[in-house]
């Protein structure tokens, strides 16, 4: 079984933000010495945001040193005079095949509704690059109506539609809202990546109390679209641990199904031709 992981972070001498490791770098070594320790095949990089856009040139080094182990969900200034022609030829970076953004810098969290990106979301369905945002409360909403808007757009949701983990918010109460994000599995371009899941919950692994939690995820939005994954230098457990959850801990999740959640699923979402290691 090819397992993935939908979201780590790489970065060499930067602060991340304090829900993370206080390390100065996480390095491409790093991660391929802790994804070989919990069996972990590949995954798809997310260069931090906060750390500017020099973070994205550390993930097309890893891209280009191990092609069969990494992919990119880069990110840039969208207020850039060149925009969309950043847009338009973005895949000519090695190794990215769209953008994750988070919004949650003051001036950004109106984007979502105020027409800033009216221009973005149809450039990147043109292009066919994939988006990822961390949408949570309210902006689920407004992102299910981008998705409406631009249905050839193919958009997920990250760490399970409840936030970055940085609210400190777990276990049912983080879920009181999850029936709105449910509400989007009718939109055949919305997944999720059930990233980051350990982190939602106060209970010692496996976390038996959110489980009911992350069912109902998948039986709404499908095994094809619902995506594993760790945003591993936050989690409170260990990487193979995140990986046992789902591939152990779960019983109802097996098959083809569990193949599809844990790695299968987000390369064809992503349409990630993965090159076989030579």
């Amino acid at each position: 079984m090819l397992i993935v992981d939908s979201q780590i972070h790489l970065w060499q001498n930067g602060k991340m933000s304090s829900h993370h490791r206080q390390i100065p770098t996480y390095s491409v070594d790093d991660a391929l010495a802790e994804m070989a320790s919990a069996g972990v095949d590949c995954a798809v990089i997310h260069p931090p945001s906060a750390l500017g856009e020099a973070v994205n040139v550390q993930a097309v080094e890893a891209v280009r040193a191990y092609p069969d182990k990494f992919c990119i969900l880069g990110h840039f200034d969208l207020q850039s005079p060149d925009r969309e022609q950043i847009v338009a030829r973005w895949r000519e970076r090695p190794g990215m095949l769209g953008f994750r953004f988070t919004f949650n810098q003051p001036h950004q969290k109106s984007w979502w509704t105020d027409g800033t990106l009216d221009w973005f979301w149809p450039a990147c369905e043109k292009a066919g690059l994939r988006v990822g945002l961390l949408a949570s409360g309210k902006n689920i909403a407004a992102l299910g109506k981008i998705a409406e808007r631009h249905p050839g757009l193919r958009l997920h949701i990250d760490h399970i539609g409840r936030g970055g983990g940085g609210g400190g918010v777990k276990d049912d109460a983080v879920f009181a809202d999850l029936d709105e994000m449910l509400a989007l599995a009718r939109l055949p371009n919305v997944a999720v990546k059930l990233s980051g899941a350990p982190s939602y919950s106060s209970a010692p692994y496996p976390y038996r109390n959110i489980h009911d939690y992350l069912r109902r995820i998948v039986d709404a939005f499908g095994p094809d679209r619902c995506f594993w994954g760790t945003d591993i230098t936050r989690m409170p457990c260990s990487y193979r641990q995140c990986v046992t959850m789902f591939t152990e801990e779960l019983p109802w999740l097996k098959g083809r199904d569990l193949e599809r959640v844990m790695g299968a699923a987000v390369v064809d979402w992503l349409g990630w031709k993965r090159p076989v290691a030579a």
